[in-house]
């Protein structure tokens, strides 16, 4: 049976990856990722807290104030052979057909439709919760959150910015919407 949830979607913090452009491995928040995470309004009352197993979203959590549950659903995009590398110095043509065909996995990436499989699996489970959730954790994860609460083309994924310690939210009532502040 679904239930009535308030779904609050937290990215993580800049991490050292993200300013020097490099696919990301499993690492901190930066400096100024702990201060965006500081910066964070209070989200009021909680019920459940998610975050994805990777260092910075825990991270995220913990600074926030939160004893999160990890969800291994929510972890990040799968980088595959890229992990850790600059985007610079990957394959150009293996890049441009992933970023432009949602199939694509190139280098054993995961796809972007995969992801969003994934995602919509997890948005499924959730709406048979009841009460307010806050997940922590990635910025692709809320890229496919987002497209799958407005069944939005997989090929609108890149056009989504998800800025390091903004928050998504969500609504589950018969459906899931998109509430814009």
């Amino acid at each position: 049976m679904s239930g009535i949830v308030r779904l609050n979607l937290l990215a993580h913090g800049m991490t050292e990856a993200m300013s020097a452009g490099r696919f990301p491995a499993d690492e901190p928040l930066s400096e100024l990722g702990v201060r965006q995470v500081r910066a964070v309004d209070n989200l009021g009352p909680v019920d459940r807290v998610l975050a994805a197993p990777e260092t910075r979203t825990r991270q995220a959590a913990d600074l926030c104030g939160w004893t999160a549950e990890t969800d291994p659903r929510l972890v990040d995009l799968d980088y595959g052979g890229w992990q850790g590398a600059i985007l610079t110095d990957v394959d150009p043509r293996a890049l441009q057909m992933w970023m432009t065909d949602p199939a694509s996995a190139p280098h054993g990436v995961e796809s972007l439709t995969a992801l969003i499989r994934r995602t919509a699996g997890w948005l499924d489970s959730v709406s048979r919760t009841n009460g307010r959730v806050v997940a922590v954790t990635h910025p692709a994860i809320i890229r496919a959150a987002i497209l799958t609460v407005l069944d939005a083309a997989p090929e609108s994924f890149w056009r989504i910015d998800i800025a390091p310690a903004s928050r998504t939210v969500l609504h589950y009532r018969h459906g899931w919407t998109l509430r814009v502040p």
